[in-house]
This record gives C-alpha cells, sequence and structure tokens, in this order.
C-alpha cells in the first residue's frame, strides 16, 4: 500500500500537559500593496495653494538676481504654472543683465524672439542689448539705434554711452554725421549717472577740446573720479587687495615714456586694477565676429583693439589709431584709455613718422599716411 502524498503542510500545537497534538489554525501572511489602489489620488500640491501674486513676486527677485540665463530658464522647464508666470511682462521686465545674455553661437530665431518679448515687457536691459545686436550683428542701424534711445531715455547708462560712441564716430552714416557736441552732452548724462568709461571719455574730452570749450583742470577732476570709481568698483567686489593696488604706475619698458611717479588716482589711466568685467552686449559682439571673421568684420573694417569692447567700424576710416604706433585703434578716449593701461602700454612702440598738423576736429593725424585715418594722440 502506497503512502499517501501530503499536499497540504499540517500545522500541530501541543496542548500543556497531555503531550496532545491537534491541528492548528494556519496564520495569514500579512503582505502590503506596494502599488497603490487605482481608487487612491494624490493630495494637493503645495504650489497650488500659493496666489499667483506671490508667485510672479518671487518669481521677479529671482529674474533680477540670475547670475545667467539658465537660471531662469530652468524655471520654465519646472510646471506649466511657472512657465506661465514666468512669461509675465512684470517678471521680464525686471531681469538682470546677466538673464538676457545671449551668446553668439548660440544665437537662433528663437533667442531673438525671446529678446523682443522682453523689450515689449519693457526690459531695458534686454532694449540696449538687442539694440546693439541689431545696430552692429544684423546692420540694422535705425531699429538697434532706436532701441538703445528707448533704454537711454529711460536714465540706462551703457545706452547712453554706446549713443554718444556713434555719434563721436558717426556711426552708420558718413563721416559729416559726426556730432560731437550731441556725443559730449550724452556722455554727460551717462557720466551722471555713473558710468566709469563715460566719466573718462568726458574727461578726456575736456582735456582736449573735443566737442567742448577746452577745460584741462576740470578734466582731470572727472578722470579722477572715473578712477575713485573704478577703484571702489574693484573693491566692492570682494577681491583681495594685493599686488595690483601700488602707489606708483608700474615701470614701462620703454625709455620713450615719461615715468609718472604718485598717486595713480591723479593719472589719466587710473590705478593698476584687474580689468573691469565685460558688458554682455559687448561680449556678444566680440564673440559674434571671432566666429564669423576672425580679427575683422569684413571689407576692410576693423574691430575696437579694446578686447572688452567688441564694437566694429561701420565704414573704413571709422575709428582713430594710436599716434604712437599706429597699429591699434579704438573707437573711443576712454577704449584707449583703458587698454593702454591694461595691454597696450607694454606692447607700443614708437613709428618713423613726423607727426603732422591736425584736421580741425580734434584729431591728429600722421603725414604719409594715404588712408587718411584719425589718430588718438598718445597717452604719456
Amino acid at each position: 500500500m502506497f503512502p499517501l502524498r501530503k499536499t497540504k503542510r499540517a500545522f500541530y500545537s501541543v496542548v500543556a500537559g497531555d503531550g496532545d497534538f491537534t491541528p492548528a489554525r494556519k496564520r495569514r501572511r500579512c503582505v502590503s500593496s506596494i502599488s497603490p489602489s487605482p481608487e487612491t489620488k494624490p493630495g494637493p500640491d503645495f504650489l497650488d495653494s500659493i496666489p499667483d501674486d506671490l508667485v510672479i513676486s518671487i518669481l521677479c527677485r529671482l529674474g533680477s538676481t540670475a547670475r545667467c540665463p539658465a537660471d531662469f530658464i530652468n524655471v520654465l522647464m519646472t510646471c506649466k504654472r511657472l512657465n506661465s508666470l514666468a512669461t509675465n511682462p512684470l517678471v521680464l521686465s525686471r531681469l538682470s543683465r546677466k538673464a538676457v545674455a545671449v551668446r553668439a553661437h548660440n544665437w537662433s530665431e528663437s533667442a531673438h524672439r525671446f529678446l523682443k518679448r522682453c523689450v515689449d515687457a519693457g526690459s531695458l536691459e534686454a532694449c540696449y542689448t538687442l539694440g546693439m545686436i541689431r545696430f552692429y550683428c544684423l546692420q540694422n542701424r535705425g531699429n538697434g539705434a532706436s532701441l538703445m534711445a528707448k533704454a537711454a531715455i529711460s536714465s540706462h547708462a551703457p545706452a547712453l554711452y554706446s549713443l554718444a560712441v556713434i555719434q563721436f564716430n558717426g556711426s552708420g552714416g558718413s563721416k559729416n554725421d559726426k556730432d560731437l557736441r550731441a556725443g559730449v552732452a550724452l556722455c554727460a548724462r551717462a557720466a551722471f549717472l555713473g558710468h566709469v568709461d563715460a566719466l573718462r571719455e568726458l574727461g578726456h574730452c575736456l582735456q582736449d577740446g573735443y566737442g567742448v570749450p577746452q577745460n584741462v583742470s576740470e578734466g582731470r577732476r572727472f578722470l579722477v573720479q572715473a578712477n575713485a570709481r573704478e577703484l571702489a568698483t574693484v573693491l566692492s567686489s570682494g577681491i583681495e587687495a594685493r599686488s595690483w593696488l601700488a602707489l606708483s604706475q608700474p615701470q614701462v619698458p620703454n625709455s620713450n615714456q615719461i615715468q609718472i611717479h604718485g598717486c595713480p588716482l591723479l593719472s589719466d589711466f587710473g590705478c593698476n586694477v584687474p580689468s573691469p568685467e565685460t558688458h554682455p552686449a559687448n561680449r556678444f559682439l566680440a564673440d559674434w565676429f571671432a566666429v564669423r571673421g576672425g580679427d575683422s568684420p569684413g571689407d576692410g573694417l576693423r574691430l575696437c583693439s579694446h578686447g572688452g569692447c567688441g564694437r566694429p567700424e561701420t565704414r573704413k576710416h571709422e575709428f582713430r589709431r594710436c599716434s604712437v604706433c599706429g597699429v591699434v585703434n579704438y573707437c573711443s578716449r576712454a577704449c584707449q584709455a583703458l587698454d593702454w593701461k591694461l595691454r597696450h602700454k607694454m606692447d607700443c612702440t614708437p613709428v618713423e613718422q613726423d607727426v603732422g598738423a591736425g584736421d580741425g576736429e580734434g584729431n591728429v593725424q600722421i603725414d604719409g599716411n594715404l588712408n587718411g585715418d584719425n589718430v588718438f594722440v598718445p597717452m604719456s
């Protein structure tokens, strides 16, 4: 007789005192459900309970302190509600200059539309940035100048200074389109707002009598003010004052240059401080022409030799050259002064030519120059 196979396992318990085995009740295993039941609904999101005006206020703060476009774009990609509220005109009008700092190699129609939307919302930084791009890069002179003028009307200092440079050079037109008095007036307004380049440009104009009656003492006062403001900006940025802060100008390995000793604030080119941060619009111009044409914007045109400027010529021989070496050229006296103390002072070598008479506009010309370039008087 074959033994019976047990299909179920028998459970027994021992009754105390008897030793009898009685079947016990089988325990149930409690297995918790891993996935929620279909009837379970998620609770309300905390973000949904925040009013729209409070979220917009937070986004305005975030946009005004953004250090790069990604800080703001990441908000747009979070959810539909933030995407909708982040494109509110109030938020777009408060974006910082770094939040609208598009890169030249990333330029596209979508970037153009984003800047245009910020302009329509009233962003002064977007007005200035898009105005510079359209004027110098996209060859849309009229629209670019109008956008910069829109920002300048609202006391945007970089836009005022850029319009002053356009007036000084007659950019976008002929040499006869120069308006020196308008350039000085715009420069004075930007200098009043504390723009360092405008202060330095106005100081040199007063010293040279360029577009304004000559006043050497008043021009020197503006130069000292520009140097002091530049030094204060560097000190307030948290950079430790080490070897760059000296009481005298560094030695120049060129016997033809006059050595200046004393307080650097009283010089024409200021303290030996690190170069200031380049505005995103100027960095876009420099990268735009570096990607497309190297050091030349094409058709015999030249770029400003100051690396932090990026402005190109809009016609041949628009910028003025250094009267010592004749190699570098600048769109303004402020760019010349800044590049002189940062780089060109160590590289400038006199050219074997005589300096002739001026052209009646405050520009000195070198004899034998067939191109008729304007030149800068050397800074010594």
